[in-house]
């Protein structure tokens, strides 16, 4: 299973998500730190979920991290994340 496939799988499973976007920027990245040829060390998420409904910023991705943790061992150098409640969604 790709990489980019467990992040989805893994998110959509814990979360539960209303909106999930998991896309590999490491082509973005060539060259540098942490970065190797065929991709999947560089990933932007998106996830919007009721389950951070009261925390903070740190908080959710704090969680998200915590979800991916083997991730980072099977080669994920860099996450970006945005991580939303549905309300602030839809703002």
């Amino acid at each position: 299973m790709s990489l980019e496939t467990w992040i989805r799988t893994t998110l959509e499973e814990r979360l539960a998500p209303l909106a999930l976007t998991v896309a590999d920027d490491s082509h973005r990245h060539a060259g540098h730190a942490g970065w190797r040829e065929g991709g999947e060390t560089h990933f932007n998420v998106d996830v919007v979920s009721a389950a951070f409904e009261g925390k903070s910023r740190v908080e959710r991705h704090r969680m998200v991290n915590a979800l991916l943790d083997e991730a980072f061992t099977r080669g994920l150098h860099a996450l970006a994340l945005r991580a939303r409640t549905p309300a602030e969604a839809e703002r």
